[in-house]
């Protein structure tokens, strides 16, 4: 085993592997963040919201218990540094929901839809990759320095940003267990606490999958990072700067060969294609006008860089942040709930403040 994590293509094939079954299983159940919170709020249907918050709940649980049990390198991620950029959080939560909501899906969604034959989707992916590099390391990134690394709050007295750690910095008492345990009980139990979801087995299994395969992404770069000769990013699953990743690998020679990021998203694409020709369920789509170009085409220029501003997407932060219980993710996914709230009511109502209107004359429930 030792031999394989020394391999220098363990965390490609390692990333397309995982891909792969987070691919098909959200091809086939329709996974889909943004799809999930339009029903939610104009349909009053909380069966897809449900299954992702539970992929968060199951990735939550493993993660925890991988990383009490030492195999796992939790503390390396970047989602856990001592510094927390709270204003890329916010900032970049808006236009990640914004982008999401013009767009009509998050990265994650663009590439399951891109295997099943959306045109529309290359589009955005190619948008949003060009604008994360933008924004990682580009002219945009002079921007993110001002407004996010130089205004980042210094968390070092807690050893890191995750919720158990500071709350056991403040309180004296190690509570990281304690924090786990109840956080992870609580997103299960309003999953589960509808009595029609329990019936859902097609949106309880893809949950369970997708959420496993973030735990998966944990164990096999963190075996890498202990047995690798060269420097490995403990990482789990995020559909944006990993997104640049690749196509910066498909259209030149870096001289570094592809990570488990650019592996995972190569594997989502493959594994949805996959269930999609099984499911005779292959359909070209492209955009009917420039007007839908455009809009696509500036959803994928927020998700880009809001994604890198925010440090993740609805999965880099609404499950894998989450399954390390960084204390952004919460604020994270409140920023793109709203974002996305903001820009389905343009989109759908005319007007952005249509949202305050409709939150306060029908609150969510």
């Amino acid at each position: 085993m030792t031999g394989l994590g020394e391999s220098p293509w363990f965390l490609a094939f390692a990333g397309l592997a995982t891909g792969f079954v987070m691919g098909y299983a959200a091809r086939r159940q329709h996974f889909c963040t943004m799809s999930a919170l339009e029903r939610h709020w104009y349909a009053g249907d909380s069966t897809g919201l449900r299954t992702w918050v539970l992929a968060a709940a199951v990735a939550l649980l493993l993660t925890q218990a991988l990383a009490f049990a030492g195999l796992i390198e939790l503390q390396q991620s970047f989602y856990l540094t001592s510094d927390f950029g709270w204003t890329g959080a916010i900032i970049g939560g808006l236009a990640f929901g914004f982008g999401m909501a013009l767009v009509g899906t998050c990265g994650f969604g663009a590439l399951v839809r891109t295997g099943g034959g959306s045109l529309r989707s290359v589009v955005v992916l190619v948008m949003l990759g060009l604008s994360a590099m933008a924004a990682q390391r580009g002219l945009v990134a002079q921007l993110r320095v001002r407004l996010v690394d130089d205004l980042a709050l210094d968390l070092s007295f807690a050893g890191d940003q995750s919720i158990g750690s500071i709350l056991s910095a403040v309180s004296g008492a190690d509570l990281r267990l304690a924090v786990a345990v109840l956080a992870a009980l609580a997103l299960l139990w309003w999953v589960f606490r509808d009595p029609a979801y329990r019936r859902q087995t097609g949106g309880i299994v893809t949950g369970t999958v997708i959420g496993a395969a973030i735990a998966v992404g944990w164990l096999a770069t963190s075996f890498a990072y202990r047995h690798a000769f060269e420097p490995v990013q403990i990482e789990a699953g995020s559909f944006v700067v990993p997104v640049a990743d690749a196509i910066l690998q498909f259209v030149t020679y870096t001289g570094v060969l592809p990570d488990y990021g650019v592996g995972l998203v190569l594997g989502v694409v493959i594994g949805a294609a996959a269930c999609a020709l099984r499911r005779r369920d292959i359909r070209w789509e492209a955009c009917d006008d420039a007007r839908e170009l455009g809009r696509h085409l500036a959803g994928g220029f927020l998700m880009g860089t809001g994604g890198v501003f925010a440090l993740g997407c609805t999965i880099g932060q609404g499950v894998t942040a989450v399954s390390a219980l960084a204390i952004s993710a919460p604020i994270v996914m409140v920023s793109i709930w709203i974002g996305a709230r903001l820009g389905l009511s343009y989109l759908i109502e005319g007007s952005a403040f249509a949202a305050f209107r409709s939150s306060l004359t029908h609150p969510a429930e």
